[in-house]
C-alpha cells in the first residue's frame, strides 16, 4: 500500500475509534450506605479499589437514592419518581421504558447481572431492554450466595459448592469480553452486601456448603463489603486487559442505606444503618464515578443527585437524543462529570411507599440544607442531619430557611396530583394475596 494511502487508513480508523459510542458500566451494591466507603470517611471496612477509583475519577457527595431497594431500581431504570409508576414491592410496570431500552435502541449490546426483583415473568429482562441477563431473584428465590441458583437468559442454571457474586462477577467480565468490539452497556445491580451476612471465600470461616440461611452474623458484613471491593477492582483491570479503560464511563453507587441492624464508624462517630428510614441514613448512598482522561482524578462534587439522574446521563453520555415529548424527572450529570457546573437540581422529591398503593408513606422535598415534607414537618439539616430533634415551625418572611421552604413546597406542589389514576385506588398486590393465601391455608 503507498504511504499515503496508508497513513490516510490509519487516520480513518483513528476517526472511527474516536467517534465510536463510549461503553457503560452501571454498578449497584445492595444495602451500602455512603457510610461503607473508606473515601466517604468510613472507618469500619477496607474499600482500596473503591478509594482508587474515587482517587482517578470523582466521587459525589450528596447523592439521594430510596430508602428501599426494589423503589430505588425503578426510578434508577425508568428516570421516573416512584409517584408516577412505582407499582409494588418486587415488580416494575410492564408499561415502562428503561435505560435498557433507549441504550438497546441505540445500538449498544445490553446485559443485566445481579439481582433482578422487578417480576417474575420469564420475558421481563428482554422485554426491559436487555439482551442478556444473568440474575438473582427473578423466576424463583434460590441461595444468593452459598450454592447459589441463577437464571440465565430465563433458564435456571445451580452452581452447588459456589458463591453467587463470583458467578455473576464470572457472567459480567465475559459479557464484556465478547462485546469488546462494540458499544456495550452493563447494567450490574450486585447482591452484596444484601444480608444474610455470611462468609465470603476470602473468609476463614466460609464453608461453600453453606445457603441461604447458615452461618450468619453481622460480624461477616465487613467480608461482604472486602469481597464487594475487590470485585470492583477485578472489574476495572479486566478493562484494562482488554484495552477497554480509555473508552469506558464506570459508575458505582449504592440502591439505600445500609441494613439496620448494623453500626458503622463514620467520620469518628457510631454511624447506625437506616435502610427504610426517610432520613439520611436510608437514602444517602455512595456515588463515584470513573473514565480516565474524561473525568478529572481526584474530584468532588456537592450538587444534589437523585437516582433519577441516571438514565438521562447514560443516554447524553451514549449521544442518545432525549426523544420530544417523553417524560422525565431526571437532569443529566455529564457536564459535571466532566468538570464542568452543569445545570446542577436545587431540589430531590421522593414519594414513598414500600409496597406501592395508592399514597405514600412519606413524601418530601430535599434541598442541599433543608427538607420538608408533605405533612409539614420542616428540617434545618445542617443543625439536624438525621431528623432526630423536633422539626422546625414553618418560617416565614424573607430570610433564607423561609425562601428554601417556599422553594421546597413547590417542588412538592408539582407533584401534588402526579400519582396516575390507577394507582391511586386501593387495590390487592401479589404480595397482599399471596399473604392471604398463606394465612387462609394456616386457617385450614
Amino acid at each position: 500500500m503507498h504511504p499515503f494511502a496508508l497513513g490516510s487508513f490509519l487516520l480513518l480508523l483513528a476517526a472511527v475509534a474516536v467517534a465510536r459510542p463510549a461503553n457503560l458500566v452501571l454498578i449497584m451494591a445492595d444495602d451500602f450506605g455512603y457510610e461503607c466507603v473508606t473515601a466517604n470517611g468510613g472507618e469500619s471496612y477496607r474499600t482500596p479499589n473503591l478509594d482508587r477509583m474515587a482517587a482517578t475519577g470523582m466521587r459525589f457527595e450528596r447523592c439521594h437514592v430510596q430508602p428501599l431497594c426494589t423503589p430505588t431500581r425503578v426510578q434508577l431504570m425508568t428516570g421516573l419518581y416512584n409517584v408516577r409508576n412505582y407499582v409494588e414491592f418486587g415488580a416494575m410496570d410492564r408499561g415502562a421504558v428503561t435505560f435498557g431500552h433507549v441504550l438497546r435502541d441505540a445500538g449498544y449490546r445490553t446485559a443485566v447481572a445481579g439481582k433482578w426483583q422487578l417480576g417474575t415473568e420469564p420475558d421481563s429482562p428482554r422485554h426491559f431492554g436487555f439482551d442478556e441477563a444473568f440474575l438473582w431473584h427473578h423466576l424463583r428465590r434460590a441461595s444468593r450466595y452459598g450454592n447459589p441458583g441463577f437464571e440465565r437468559d430465563g433458564e435456571p442454571v445451580d452452581f452447588p459448592g459456589s458463591y453467587g457474586p463470583r458467578e455473576v462477577q464470572a457472567f459480567a467480565l465475559d459479557f464484556i469480553r465478547r462485546h469488546r468490539d462494540r458499544p456495550f452497556f452493563l447494567y450490574y445491580p450486585m447482591m452484596l452486601t444484601h444480608s444474610p451476612f455470611q462468609p465470603t471465600p476470602d473468609s476463614p470461616q466460609w464453608d461453600p456448603r453453606i445457603g441461604e440461611r447458615g452461618n450468619q452474623s453481622p460480624a461477616h458484613f465487613a467480608d461482604m463489603v472486602a469481597y464487594l471491593d475487590r470485585q470492583i477492582g477485578e472489574l476495572a483491570a479486566h478493562l484494562e486487559t482488554l484495552g477497554l479503560r480509555e473508552n469506558t464511563l464506570v459508575l458505582f453507587l449504592g440502591d439505600n442505606g445500609t441494613a439496620t441492624d448494623l453500626t458503622s464508624r463514620f467520620q469518628g462517630q457510631d454511624y447506625p444503618g437506616g435502610k427504610g428510614r426517610s432520613h439520611a441514613r436510608g437514602t444517602h448512598v455512595p456515588l463515584i464515578a470513573q473514565w480516565p482522561g474524561r473525568i478529572p482524578a481526584g474530584s468532588v462534587n456537592r450538587d444534589l443527585i437523585a437516582s433519577v439522574d441516571f438514565l438521562p446521563t447514560l443516554a447524553e453520555v451514549a449521544g442518545v437524543p432525549w426523544p420530544a415529548g417523553r417524560l422525565t424527572d431526571g437532569r443529566s450529570f455529564w457536564p459535571q462529570l466532566q468538570g464542568r457546573p452543569g445545570t446542577p437540581r436545587e431540589a430531590i422529591y421522593c414519594w414513598y411507599a414500600s409496597d406501592g398503593g395508592p399514597v405514600a408513606r412519606f413524601e418530601f422535598a430535599l434541598g442541599t440544607r433543608y427538607k420538608l415534607y408533605r405533612d409539614g414537618r420542616f428540617f434545618d439539616l445542617q443543625a439536624d442531619p438525621f431528623e432526630q430533634g423536633a422539626p422546625l415551625p414553618r418560617p416565614t418572611g424573607e430570610g433564607e430557611p423561609a425562601v428554601a421552604a417556599r422553594a421546597l413546597q413547590a417542588v412538592l406542589d408539582q407533584y401534588a396530583e402526579a400519582r396516575p389514576v390507577q394507582l391511586r385506588q386501593e387495590r390487592v398486590t401479589a404480595k397482599q394475596a399471596k399473604r392471604a393465601e398463606k394465612q387462609g391455608k394456616a386457617k385450614r
